[in-house]
């Protein structure tokens, strides 16, 4: 099985499609394969799965990042629901830093997307009794733990709230804004 891959706006972004098996009990599709990761150019060693489930629709998650030495890269799918997911490049020294890439990704669509160290990740759920899998490629370390607020407005994000306030952690409601952030 091969990935289709699709480069985004943002250096190092990725969008992966994951060929689907159809047949007459339902489909089969691989989410990851090491060595056909390395054929498309992601080197990354993933050493930890997680897994996020969002009862409600409306429900904002991010945006999270790991300061280095334990920056983390990440492939993310939507297992069941649908997200709004937005990455925002931190890399100090890149050209395209502070801007956004957004993209809805839904269960069964074959989605999967790569976001390198260096990027702020974050989702917004579109359905409810959303889940999400990732594997990150360096250990949780919550004292590298770092993050940008959901609104900061030189971000410009546009999330699809429909006029609603999102449902937030206490956490990602104080996150600091683009402007303090820690060097990632």
């Amino acid at each position: 099985m091969a990935f289709d891959v699709h480069e985004l706006d943002l250096p190092g972004l990725a969008m992966l499609r994951a060929e689907r098996m159809n047949d007459e009990r339902g489909w089969f599709r691989e989410l990851f394969c090491d060595r056909r990761l390395e054929d498309i150019g992601i080197r990354a060693h993933f050493v930890q799965d997680n897994m996020s489930f969002s009862a409600a629709a409306g429900t904002l998650r991010g945006l999270h990042a790991q300061r280095p030495p334990m920056a983390q890269a990440k492939l993310i799918t939507v297992v069941t629901g649908a997200i709004f997911d937005v990455t925002v490049d931190c890399r100090k020294d890149s050209a395209t830093f502070g801007r956004h890439q957004s993209i809805v990704l839904g269960g069964g669509d074959g989605g999967i997307l790569y976001v390198p160290a260096g990027f702020c990740h974050g989702f917004l759920t579109l359905e409810p009794a959303t889940t999400i899998f990732y594997k990150v490629d360096n250990y949780y370390s919550p004292e590298h733990e770092t993050g940008l607020r959901w609104n900061d407005p030189d971000l410009r994000i546009a999330w699809p709230l429909g006029g609603k306030p999102p449902i937030l952690s206490e956490r990602d409601r104080v996150l600091p804004f683009l402007s303090g952030l820690p060097s990632l």
